[in-house]
């Protein structure tokens, strides 16, 4: 039996299987299926106040809503191939759909925090099967020549569903109710589950096998819960808790550093693995996840750094900060299409040194446009500029993930490609918040050096505006009030300051990556996987 399974992938393979229904119907409606489940990453951002006030809990606690779904999310992405294995990637598929659709109306209908929490970790628990599911489903259904063009699909779905996630979230909540926000996954879900038993079929090289159920890596299920609830926690409560000043995040960093090492290990060595951590030992697969974490990491923070600056800042309300990033969704739009082409007619290696090297320039045009006057349309200008290149680099990666993989390893790959970007996002999510903060600390330090009362300036400045609040609040008050309105300014250009230097050195992160690219092996773009040289 065993041997039959693993011969059947290359006879197959050679027979060049493909699906009942049209390659485009199916890559739509497992894109429908995926595009539902990452909105609902971002889309309950800007209701967390909404539903702390109506559920009766803090701000603070409202926001283990988002961390809920994360982990648990997080926890799921890289056992989406070993779940396939056991039931089937259809049956796995149609699964992980229902758990989603019915999570999401108990979280629509949850009346206490608890109960919301908990329909979040189901949530992600059946969310974190779609993306790898989705993408593995694409690659197997097309050929690999036409991989790109199927994955420009899926890059809409992975990049777009992130940036109008918290602008829909706002619109919802602020014309109908946050139950709402979960509880359009339901039609969208039904739809789904519909369509894909309709036209969803499992490559012949994909068996259920209950068998391994026998065999199950407890050890490592164990393991990697308990990372990544630590990691997320870490990442996520970080800067609240002022990061390793405190018990609690010093004790779960320290937990997830030994529980990951553990994990790795452990994968690593055993026989049935839950993550098929051996696929690494394939150079081109490890560069490509490595370049992939850094990909999801630009791609998050960016999404998040811009509408905090225009929020924070300027006085946006999210829901016109939002806005500011639709401009970038349209070109994303029409950009996708084009670097599914590019990548089915040039190697997947050239066209990702062009992308990186266009991130370089659009953070470095960002860094040198951005201020306390940043207007409406230079914001959308300066969106479009960052999000020109990142269809290229996505779909090249994720094309390139598969170049010379067992078709039967498909699964993994999709599953473990989708981690690293997942956890990319999270990580440099943390450290951009976090260096925004430190970085404004600092500047604002350096220009505090600068308001002494020997400064004339500062003393002319005073003088003048204690003159126009003695109108409206006396003598007594002016001067007081005078020396408010300066620090609020010297806040404002501190922070200002702060994600200037942040967008440069995202540049120069961008940078590194282009000389890192060139370990990846350059394809023959006509041949599909195929490397030109071995």
């Amino acid at each position: 039996m065993a041997t039959q399974t693993l011969a059947a992938p290359e006879a197959l393979t050679k027979e060049r299987w493909r699906p009942r229904a049209n390659p485009w119907a199916i890559a739509a409606t497992v894109a429908l299926a995926a595009f539902m489940e990452v909105l609902d990453t971002s889309i309950a951002n800007v209701a967390l106040p909404h539903i702390a006030g109506s559920l009766g809990a803090s701000q603070d606690e409202s926001t283990w809503v988002l961390t809920a779904y994360l982990v648990s999310n997080a926890v799921v992405l890289p056992m989406g191939g070993w779940a396939a294995s056991i039931m089937g990637r259809k049956n796995f598929f149609m699964f992980c759909i229902t758990i989603f659709t019915l999570s999401s109306f108990l979280c629509g209908i949850a009346p206490t925090l608890g109960i919301l929490l908990v329909a979040r970790v189901l949530q992600g628990f059946g969310g974190g099967g779609l993306q790898p599911m989705a993408q593995a489903i694409m690659a197997d259904s097309f050929e690999p020549s036409k991989r790109g063009l199927a994955f420009a699909l899926y890059g809409i779905v992975a990049i777009l569903a992130p940036s109008i996630g918290p602008t829909l979230g706002g619109w919802i909540t602020d014309n109908y109710s946050w139950h709402w926000i979960f509880y359009i996954n339901i039609p969208v879900g039904i739809l789904a589950l519909v369509l894909v038993q309709r036209m969803v079929d499992d490559p012949p090289w994909i068996k259920a096998d209950r068998s391994r159920l026998r065999n199950v890596d407890g050890l490592g299920i164990a393991l990697l819960i308990i990372s990544m609830a630590a990691l997320q926690i870490t990442l996520d409560k970080g800067e609240e808790k002022d990061w390793f000043q405190s018990d609690f995040i010093r004790f779960f960093g320290t937990t997830f550093a030994i529980s990951f090492a553990a994990l790795l290990f452990w994968e690593w060595h055993t026989k049935n693995p839950i993550m098929e951590l051996r696929l690494f030992k394939n150079k081109n697969f490890a560069t490509c996840c490595f370049l992939m974490l850094f990909t999801g990491g630009l791609l998050n923070a960016t999404t998040v750094l811009q509408p905090q600056f225009l929020q924070a800042q300027l006085g946006y309300t999210a829901t016109i900060a939002g806005l500011s990033l639709s401009a970038g969704g349209l070109v994303l739009l029409l950009m996708m299409p084009l670097a599914g082409q590019a990548v089915s007619r040039f190697p997947a290696r050239n066209i990702i040194l062009f992308g990186f090297a266009c991130f370089a320039f659009s953070y470095y045009f960002t860094a040198t446009r951005i201020n306390l006057g940043l207007s409406f349309g230079m914001a959308s200008w300066l969106r479009i500029v960052q999000i020109f290149s990142i269809p290229f680099v996505f779909i090249s990666i994720t094309t390139a993930a598969y170049f010379g993989m067992p078709v039967e390893k498909n699964n993994q790959v999709a599953g473990l490609i989708n981690f690293v970007r997942n956890i990319g996002g999270s990580i440099l999510i943390s450290i951009t918040n976090a260096g925004i903060t430190e970085l404004g600390q600092f500047h604002q330090d350096q220009m505090l050096k600068h308001l002494t009362p020997s400064n004339a300036n500062l003393q002319r400045q005073i003088s003048a505006l204690s003159g126009v609040f003695t109108h409206s609040a006396g003598s007594a008050n002016a001067d007081y009030l005078a020396q408010g309105q300066i620090y609020n300014q010297l806040l404002q250009q501190s922070q200002a300051l702060a994600y200037k230097d942040m967008y440069f050195i995202l540049c120069a992160a961008s940078l590194i990556m282009i000389p890192l690219s060139l370990l990846l092996r350059k394809n023959k773009p006509g041949a599909g996987g195929e490397i030109a040289v071995h």
